[in-house]
């Protein structure tokens, strides 16, 4: 019998690439569904490199604690494909059902007759007939990878179009350009829309990415830093644009850098129709977001009884320099806050920049697990990761699982107990959180 798992491993057949940037293909597999992406609730289209799926949460928990039914497309998922689609409902929306998703998993096959997709295309295609079928009042869309060619820019007329922090990622596929990766990521800029532009760390691509804005003719264009600014104030976060300030809660996803993403959540909702809400409706939503993997802390679980007696264990899925770089900030203000020896937990792809990214941790850690990740096979073997990490500095040692990397460390005599980090990639996180008994729902 089938599962939703076992067609879309029977969509692995249908194209030889993983990845083939191009929009013709769930195009044509969208106009034989008869059109479903233009009869979607108003969208928010979000790309960027780091912090869409924060941005994403943010707007989600903000929209639903004002009783906004909210539909979610992101990717990747830790656990359960499922996790990729979530239906809205005015009590607050949930992972498709199976049952659900393999109705109309079984409808784009059947539809698309064996022609050349690829898997991301046709789960896309999927997504979208559910949310077109399904009543909401909004969609929150984010982009696969990069943005004009990616699949789900299909949308002609977006609420908002958002773009997130860049950086250097999916170098195989959008290339080590910074200005070319930023021109890729303002595809999704409308004529006529709303466009908002996240704070960057990199000039060069903060202009790229107004300059495309502009050569579209996106309107507004809200810029990070001019148009709406974001700082912490005695714990709290204040967002401020042209019609007024708001002090609110500090976000409750951890990490300096989630103050960036809910200014940028903050100013896509205030573009839309959907940014009049009370006050209220922004505080509920900053200490309720959730978003699994992004420097989370492990409270229970299977994983959590095997580290030493009162460790942290915290969870992250970055897997670039820049990723690293506002975890290992995120460290550093955790250890100013409250002192602990920081052990890392790392596996990586070996698509990633490995070194660069232990590189970040240099100074701040001096403990080092390496691990590999199981069904993966573009992953680091452990050894790998560990005599990169050896190489810079660290007292590296490697291990055959997360399980064995975490109860070996019961075997050093801590002063304090240590704060364990398990980083380096989301499939990663994605098995953490599986073998903690703690998936995502």
């Amino acid at each position: 019998m089938d599962s939703s798992d076992a067609i879309i491993a029977r969509f692995l057949a249908l194209h030889p690439k993983a990845v083939d940037l191009s929009l013709d293909r769930i195009q044509r597999l969208l106009e034989d569904l008869g059109n479903p992406h233009k009869r979607l609730p108003p969208t928010i289209h979000v790309a960027g490199t780091n912090g869409k799926g924060s941005t994403i949460a943010t707007m989600r928990a903000i929209l639903e604690a004002a009783g906004v039914s909210t539909h979610v497309y992101t990717s990747p998922h830790l656990v359960r494909f499922h996790e990729r689609i979530r239906l809205g409902s005015p009590t607050g929306g949930r992972c498709v059902s199976e049952d659900r998703l393999l109705e109309a998993l079984r409808r784009c096959e059947a539809v698309n007759a064996g022609r050349q997709i690829t898997v991301f295309e046709m789960t896309t295609a999927t997504a979208l007939l559910l949310f077109a079928e399904e009543p909401a009042d909004v969609l929150l869309l984010e982009v696969g990878l990069g943005g004009r060619f990616d699949a789900t820019n299909v949308i002609d007329e977006p609420i908002a179009s958002v773009v997130t922090p860049i950086g250097l990622d999916h170098a195989e596929f959008l290339g080590t350009d910074i200005v070319k990766i930023a021109n890729e990521k303002a595809g999704i800029f409308k004529k006529g829309c709303p466009a908002i532009i996240a704070p960057q760390f990199n000039a060069e691509a903060d202009k790229e990415l107004y300059r495309t804005a502009v050569e579209v003719g996106a309107f507004p264009i809200l810029v990070g830093n001019q148009d709406f600014s974001v700082h912490e104030e005695r714990g709290r976060l204040v967002y401020q644009d042209e019609t007024g300030l708001l002090d609110l809660p500090r976000p409750k996803l951890a990490g300096r850098h989630q103050f960036i993403n809910a200014g940028t959540a903050i100013a896509a909702l205030r573009a839309t129709k959907f940014g009049s809400f009370e006050q209220a409706a922004f505080e509920k939503g900053l200490e309720q977001t959730e978003w699994p993997g992004r420097l989370q802390k492990l409270k229970h679980g299977n994983l959590v009884n095997l580290a030493p007696q009162g460790s942290e264990l915290w969870l992250d899925g970055g897997h670039n320099i820049d990723g690293a770089r506002v975890l290992s900030q995120a460290m550093a203000d955790l250890e100013e806050r409250h002192a602990a020896p920081l052990v890392l937990i790392c596996g990586m792809l070996g698509t990633k920049d490995s070194q660069g990214f232990l590189k970040q941790f240099v100074g701040l850690s001096r403990d080092l697990v390496a691990v590999s990740m199981h069904n993966q096979i573009a992953a680091r073997s452990a050894d790998e990761i560990r005599d990169m990490a050896k190489d810079l500095g660290f007292a590296a040692s490697s291990a055959a699982s997360i399980e064995a990397a975490i109860t070996s460390l019961n075997k050093y005599a801590w002063e304090k107990p240590p704060r364990i980090l398990i980083c380096g990639s989301l499939y990663l996180a994605g098995e953490v959180l599986a073998a903690n008994g703690t998936p995502p729902v």
